[in-house]
């Protein structure tokens, strides 16, 4: 067999890795879409998609998932286009990634490896890097203890006993650790989140979580609105960590705009997991921004993707703002509503439109008053900052007139000296 390398390894060795992408095709979902998906991760990952083979079957082959035939001009295949790795569709698992080297003789690795790979180079915030390195644990041990299965069954004789034995469990004993540690560290971290998101309640801090496919102009949306420094690339998951910035909203209100890592279909089950405190953001946000990349092909699919997460994480009663990014990519005239409206996230077209959308979606916890106070009602401007904003305060003879936003919980006692 070839020397194999990881993604990481090729690509410290300034390698860009030659990859064969292939599927197994039994109806369960668009193959062929999936595959297109997969070249864009592959690519982010910074391999170079060399061929795809896609095989339609009724159901997987038990040993190599594609049948022998096809494994084997697999083998061909790579051998022609010198290829180094082959990429599968799908979570493989150990045995079937054995079975497939033996006979290809280049690495294998599967889908969920290789967003494994894609979340380890991209989290840059201590939470980012443990959710990360859980995952990449969690997917391992149970291909560890497929490990130990192979051995078992080849029965007594040099090499299956011993040091061997103990080193596997040696190893799962280390993994099992290490995964308690990182779930308690997270848990605190997550605790310490908790403890933020109880006091901008408290505080009265609106929030509002974009969402949305990955690579639809999240992060653009961020740092062309708030003025934000997030990273933002045309590549898949350019961005993995929590980024927040406030905004002010044409009623005078402020929201804290907070980017949560982008979605994909059909995202591994740990990756679901490990990143759901992060995704938590949103089912605790007074407002969604679902982000949509209008131009392109399967929009409507990837929007269904994002509604079902969304609808998993409890989000049902929270108001949800439409924002179809690229709008200046498409010909179609598409309708805008009061929760439905076009933008380009690079220019700021439309950005109006979505302050203005996210104003009147967002339920009512203040309201802009003009007010003139009796001097001997002055300290009633201090409590209208505690939870509001004061525009402006001119001391008038007859009292101190003020253009505020005032929390609803205090109209009632502002309203006999509301200047209708």
């Amino acid at each position: 067999m070839t020397e194999n390398k990881t993604l990481n390894e090729i690509k410290s060795e300034n390698l860009r890795a030659r990859a064969i992408l292939a599927a197994v095709d039994c109806g369960e979902y668009d193959a062929e879409s999936s595959m297109n998906e997969l070249e864009e991760l592959a690519k982010t990952a910074g391999a170079e998609v060399v061929a795809q083979i896609i095989q339609k079957l009724p159901s997987p082959n038990p040993a190599t998932l594609l049948g022998e035939g096809k494994v084997q001009e697999l083998k061909e295949t790579a051998e022609q286009l010198n290829a180094d790795l082959i990429i599968f569709d799908c979570e493989l698992t150990a045995s079937r990634i054995r079975n497939i080297e033996d006979v290809v003789e280049v690495r294998v690795i599967d889908r969920t490896m290789l967003i494994l790979d894609i979340f380890a180079g991209r989290a840059v915030t201590n939470e980012g890097k443990l959710q990360v390195e859980l995952a990449q644990l969690k997917y391992r041990l149970p291909r560890l203890a497929g490990i130990g299965a192979s051995m078992s069954r080849l029965g007594g004789g040099i090499g299956t006993r011993g040091p061997g034995e103990t080193q596997l469990e040696t190893d799962r004993r280390h993994i099992r650790s290490r995964i308690d540690k990182l779930e308690e560290n997270l848990k605190e971290l997550e605790k310490r989140r908790e403890f933020s998101r109880s006091r901008r309640k408290k505080d009265s801090v609106l929030t509002a979580a974009i969402v949305g496919y990955t690579n639809a102009g999240k992060s653009t949306l961020l740092n062309n609105l708030a003025g934000a420094d997030v990273l933002a690339e045309d590549k898949l998951f350019a961005t993995l960590d929590l980024t927040s910035r406030g905004i002010e909203l044409p009623d005078g209100r402020t929201v804290l705009v907070i980017d949560t890592v982008g979605l994909i279909r059909r995202l591994p089950h740990n990756l679901v997991e490990a990143f759901k405190s992060t995704l938590e953001e949103a089912a605790s946000a007074d407002i969604i921004l679902h982000v949509i990349d209008i131009s392109d092909n399967e929009a409507a699919e990837k929007t269904q993707t994002t509604q079902t997460l969304l609808s998993e994480l409890g989000c049902g009663e929270i108001p949800v703002v439409n924002v179809l990014n690229k709008c200046d990519l498409i010909e179609n005239e598409i309708p805008e509503s009061k929760d439905t409206v076009k933008i380009c996230a690079k220019t700021g077209e439309g950005f109006d439109r979505l302050l203005k959308a996210i104003s009147e979606n967002l339920k009512e916890t203040s309201k802009r008053i003009r007010l003139l106070l009796p001097y001997d009602k002055a300290g009633l401007s201090s409590k209208i900052r505690e939870k509001g904003k004061v525009f402006s305060e001119e001391y008038t003879e007859n009292g101190i007139e003020i253009d505020a936003l005032a929390d609803i919980a205090i109209l009632k006692e502002l309203s006999e000296y509301e200047v209708k």
